[in-house]
């Protein structure tokens, strides 16, 4: 799993929580994706970039999480998953990945 970089694990993990809550009607089940894909590269930010940029990308995992819900109710849902999962996805990569690469 390491080879996948973690822009594309959590950004991909929002996606997926939310797929998953709208295909199954069962909200709890995609939060079970969306935290499968907070541990995961929690875990690995953790090794690579330290506690503290761990702390931040998971704040705005969290964060763009939480915004999506009532940003949906302004834009729509998939305009609204489209910007936390670009939100995310990015923050990681710049963060994160990029260092990482370097």
């Amino acid at each position: 799993m390491s080879a996948i970089p973690t822009s594309v694990i959590s950004a991909g993990s929002l996606l997926g929580g939310y797929l998953t809550g709208r295909a199954t009607g069962v909200r709890p089940a995609g939060g079970v994706v969306l935290l499968a894909g907070a541990v995961a590269c929690g875990r690995r930010w953790r090794r690579t970039v330290g506690p503290a940029r761990t702390a931040a990308l998971l704040a705005t995992y969290v964060g763009a999480f939480g915004a999506s819900h009532p940003l949906a109710k302004r834009i729509g849902a998939w305009p609204s998953v489209a910007v936390a999962t670009g939100a995310v996805g990015a923050a990681a990569y710049v963060l994160a990945d990029r260092s990482a690469r370097g």
